[in-house]
């Protein structure tokens, strides 16, 4: 336990997690080593929406199913359903995403390479005027359009970046789309844990705390992408999550009297 809270307060609550400045260090090796990686491509951005989707979407489930006052059969194939069908399909959402800028990135890279073949002087110019749009100018602007244009590989990928905006696509539509789908499944699961093991009357007591623990849980961990405190960030999503929840449960109990059921 003791452990866990040092990890929870390190992520979370440490400054030095969180500040840029001492984030890493700057020594001159480390620096040339850390910039000769690239960029670190991370999933748990797929996780954290995957996540706060699952346990958003099976909690609206359960609780508008509760509150028809339907059977803990109906609960539990309604949720498994939801887990499969809307897990796949957020995860290969994802998935076609990100494959979907990953051969953008290959198009506009087949492009620029056409039109350095065709007219060199002309692409020369877009890269003038670029830099010089950065503030270089006599001497400083004519050496960086020749250290640009030097390289083939080097012009073509300033071109993409500048021109049309377009980061170096790094990360697998795959692993991305498996990093949505679990986390979609595991933290969708928990609204229905009580149920699965019978809590009987107090199941969806139980559901409400547990997943709220969850929703709190993703939140405080998406604040590192953010400015928020971690706290504000977990009651934010948190609060998403039941009201979310709220008027699914809402929904099923006016159905039920509308119904008849």
């Amino acid at each position: 336990m003791t452990a866990i809270c040092s990890a929870f307060h390190k992520l979370f609550m440490d400054p030095s997690s969180r500040d840029p400045e001492i984030a890493h260090s700057h020594d001159p090796q480390d620096i040339a080593e850390r910039l000769k990686k690239g960029p670190q491509v991370t999933y748990l951005r797929d996780w954290v929406l995957g996540g706060i989707d699952g346990a958003v979407t099976t909690f609206a489930v359960v609780a508008g199913v509760s509150g028809a006052e339907l059977s803990t059969k109906i609960i539990l194939i309604l949720g498994a359903a939801n887990l499969l069908a809307d897990g796949f399909s957020m995860a290969a959402g994802n998935y076609s995403g990100i494959k979907a800028e990953r051969d953008d990135y290959r198009r506009l890279r087949e492009t620029e390479l056409h039109h350095i073949a065709l007219s060199p002087e002309g692409e020369r110019e877009e890269i003038r005027q670029i830099f010089a749009a950065k503030g270089f100018e006599g001497e400083d602007l004519k050496r960086a359009v020749d250290i640009v244009t030097k390289h083939e590989e080097r012009w073509v990928e300033v071109m993409i970046e500048e021109e049309y905006g377009a980061p170096k696509a790094n990360k697998s539509p795959f692993a991305a789309g498996a990093a949505t789908f679990g986390a979609f499944v595991i933290c969708g699961a928990v609204p229905l844990l009580p149920f699965l093991f019978g809590a009987g009357a107090s199941a969806l007591l139980s559901a409400i705390i547990m997943t709220g623990v969850v929703f709190f849980g993703i939140g405080a961990l998406k604040s590192k992408w953010s400015t928020a405190p971690w706290w504000s960030s977990g009651l934010e999503t948190f609060l998403i999550g039941m009201t979310a929840a709220g008027a699914a449960y809402v929904t099923g109990a006016l159905l039920k009297q509308w119904v008849g059921v």
